[in-house]
């Protein structure tokens, strides 16, 4: 049984045929999964369609993603600090810093990424919520900034692309690493050196639906370019063969971490 950590089930690619694609991965033992926000203006959808499943079970999580900076508003604060009084979400994401994007290169838009990550880790610091990050190419600031929050819930490092001594930071911070459908890749040798470095017990699996395909499943499909919930037992089967455990025994570890970094009291079907 498993928890998709990361997923954007509300976006229009699934709006034709949602239902189907949530039986689906349910019939593949996904019992859970969190759907991630990326711009307010899209968060009323994104509450209602977590709202409509049962089965599997859909976690809102709300936040300001760090590439759309230009487009965040200056009352968006305000309104995801309404949602956490609300309790309508169980984690803030996905927030971060991004220098790989293209308008990274005026210093202006970076220093606003800073500024919209460091109130957000203040607002899930005030409401004792765990974060979803979003962070290429720069993960020293990333750490500066959460140091200075002096920021504890942890959460996850959503599609881990770092190296070791980075996930071993994150680790101590108490964050989880997400590994999705790149492990699946075979050149992904850098992700590959940090799954083999680093326990079990720090990671989860996630999908990032509709991107991020799994191989099994880009190869099937060469012109189905959509990602599903539905194919997170590939990235389970990937990550079991790398660190030597049956699904069995991953499945258990994995539900057990993906609850401690997202502050979960979930209970599987298939562990109790």
């Amino acid at each position: 049984m498993w928890i998709d950590t990361h997923c954007h089930f509300d976006v229009e690619e699934f709006a034709h045929d949602r239902t189907q694609v949530a039986a689906d991965a349910y019939a593949q033992g996904v019992e859970a999964m969190a759907v991630i926000a990326y711009l307010a203006k899209y968060w009323p959808q994104l509450l209602s369609v977590c709202q409509q499943f049962k089965q599997p079970q859909l976690l809102p999580v709300l936040g300001l993603h760090p590439c759309y900076i230009s487009e965040h508003q200056n009352s968006d604060l305000a309104q995801l600090e309404q949602h956490l009084q609300n309790n309508d979400c169980i984690a803030i994401g996905e927030i971060g810093l991004d220098t790989y994007v293209a308008e990274i290169k005026q210093p202006e838009f970076y220093q606003k990424q800073q500024q919209i990550f460091a109130e957000q880790l203040a607002l899930a610091k005030q409401y004792q919520k765990p974060v979803v990050l979003h962070v290429r190419k720069a993960h020293a600031d990333v750490f500066k900034i959460i140091k200075q929050q002096k920021f504890s819930e942890g959460g996850i490092v959503h599609a881990f692309s770092g190296g070791v001594e980075e996930a071993k930071t994150y680790a101590k911070l108490g964050f989880k690493l997400g590994i999705g459908g790149s492990v699946t890749y075979p050149q992904a040798k850098r992700l590959h050196s940090v799954v083999n470095a680093m326990p079990i017990e720090s990671l989860v699996i996630e999908t990032d639906a509709p991107d991020m395909i799994p191989m099994p499943h880009r190869q099937e499909n060469a012109k189905y370019t959509r990602n599903s919930p539905a194919y997170l037992p590939s990235v389970a089967h990937a990550l079991a063969q790398a660190k030597q455990l049956s699904l069995e025994q991953l499945a258990q570890i994995l539900w057990k971490n993906s609850c401690q970094a997202l502050h979960l009291t979930l209970k599987s079907s298939g562990f109790y």
